[in-house]
């Protein structure tokens, strides 16, 4: 009898979960995606635009490294700070955009950073100095901040959770999407009119996004239960009956403080993801894929493609089909499966290319040794080129298909509502800040530790990666944003 009674509240829960599945599962059959994938091309035109912004340094610096203007020639150190300074005013962007959208909304902020994308890039048409080219870069970069933490938050609160995942994904696959648009642009127009070309995904996105819904957990959140079930109403078809996802979501705000407070940062459900967050966009960084990044070209060069623009877009097209990939199985194959199999992808290919570096400084010792021995003239050793090209495209097929979407879903997918807006603002700060750092002392690092040392060193973080994946990270898949934040203080299955 006891034992019965014992069992009897874990039968009755395992129960009401069984019928609140079905009960999902029956509204979802309901559910017609078509405006939905509307909202979201809309809203990912900002991360397009943010694509674009990367991008374009890329072929921009080299025209302006040898343009006949003395007051626009850049030098190496200027073109240094011309690529890098996007990040400063993306860490600010990070900032700006986790106060507004708690104030204005989703929606509106949406809107607000298209402003600086279209000022950031006239600012750069019209420059006459270095100075004006720095401002319209820490513009752009400005806008891109607030880019990469509304559009995810706004996909995520407007999607149902079949779908999220693939399209959460599109994030990425948009940012890639833009920075292979740049890159093939460059091949065709000169830097300024590179500019306008891409000054034109963030007007789309400001046309489009006037009709497009606020999200409707922000409307709930501010008390406008009629507004919210019209957004529900066009985001799901006329034959779901919305107002069982609206009485979903407002029962998860009434068990929830309305506002933030220094004090909820001893709430379990908001400190352990936000230190999921803020260390998920650490070890995104600090996968090295900038580095890569910064010796594709060379290594493109070495094993004898002599285009290294069109280089530059395989590599940027290799990135986009595994981005799309990741996207296409987000939602079947999960999150931490994609993860773990995307940080064991890149150790193993970093690790490969630690030793191309050691070797080549092996063979380089000793070809100068035998020259100096024999007299005989050195001839340069190409045939290590094309492991540092293999490992290169393992690594950022690695990259495309977990590390490089996945974070910016799962920082939109674990916050409450009450600390979304600053836990999103800390995570895209940490990203932008390890970015910044990564890109300035690369290069140091290099010469502390040899080019061999510092791939050996991102291979063993990205080993560590895949142990924290295993043992702090959610998986996410199937699970509404309630039962995501229910898991995280305790409460899911109880």
């Amino acid at each position: 009898m006891d034992y019965d009674e014992e069992t009897r509240p874990l039968l009755v829960n395992d129960e009401e979960r069984s019928e609140d599945r079905l009960e999902q599962d029956s509204y979802l059959n309901k559910v017609k995606n078509g405006k939905l994938y509307m909202a979201t091309f809309a809203a990912v035109l900002g991360p397009l635009s943010f694509g674009f912004v990367l991008g374009y340094s890329s072929p921009a610096i080299p025209e302006l490294t040898r343009i006949q203007d003395p007051k626009l020639q850049l030098s190496t150190e200027e073109a240094s700070w011309f690529g890098s300074v996007v990040t400063i005013g993306a860490a600010l962007g990070g900032l700006l955009g986790g106060w507004i959208v708690e104030k204005i909304g989703r929606k509106l902020s949406l809107m607000f950073c298209a402003i600086p994308f279209i000022f950031g890039f006239t600012t750069i048409i019209a420059a006459q100095n270095h100075w004006m080219l720095y401002v319209g870069r820490v513009l752009t970069g400005l806008a891109s901040g607030v880019t990469s933490l509304v559009v995810p938050l706004y996909i995520s609160e407007m999607a149902h959770e079949r779908v999220r995942g693939t399209i959460g994904s599109c994030v990425q696959l948009m940012v890639v999407t833009g920075i292979m648009g740049a890159y093939i642009t460059g091949l065709f127009l000169d830097w300024r009119w590179l500019a306008v070309a891409s000054s034109i995904p963030p007007t789309l996105m400001l046309v489009f996004m006037c009709f497009m819904p606020e999200t409707p957990r922000f409307l709930l959140s501010q008390g406008k239960r009629r507004e919210a079930e019209e957004a529900l109403r066009f985001l799901r078809g006329p034959d779901a009956p919305i107002e069982w996802e609206c009485a979903r979501i407002e029962e998860a705000y009434k068990n929830e403080e309305q506002s933030f407070s220094l004090s909820d940062l001893k709430d379990p459900g908001v400190y352990k993801p936000l230190g999921v967050g803020i260390m998920m966009m650490v070890f995104q960084q600090f996968t090295g894929i900038n580095a890569i990044m910064f010796y594709a070209e060379t290594i493109f060069e070495q094993a004898h493609f002599k285009s290294s623009d069109v280089a530059t877009v395989i590599v940027a097209a290799t990135q986009v089909v595994f981005t799309a990939v990741a996207a296409f199985v987000m939602d079947r194959a999960g999150r931490k499966v994609l993860l773990i199999l995307s940080g064991v992808t890149m150790c193993v290919s970093e690790a490969v290319f630690g030793v191309y570096f050691k070797l080549t400084v092996m063979k380089h010792d000793n070809s100068t040794l035998l020259s100096a021995v024999t007299d005989a003239p050195q001839t340069p050793q190409t045939d290590l080129a094309w492991l540092a090209v293999g490992s290169m495209g393992l690594f950022i097929t690695g990259f495309a298909l977990g590390w490089g979407p996945t974070p910016w879903l799962i920082m939109s997918e674990i916050f409450p509502t009450r600390a979304r807006g600053l836990g999103s603002a800390l995570c895209v700060l940490t990203n932008w800040t390890c970015a910044f750092i990564i890109t300035k002392t690369f290069q140091n690092l290099m010469g502390l530790i040899t080019s061999a040392g510092t791939f050996w060193m991102f291979s063993a973080l990205c080993a560590l990666n895949v142990i924290f994946t295993a043992v702090f990270v959610p998986e996410t898949k199937g699970k509404t944003l309630e039962e995501i934040q229910a898991h995280f203080k305790g409460t899911y299955g109880r």
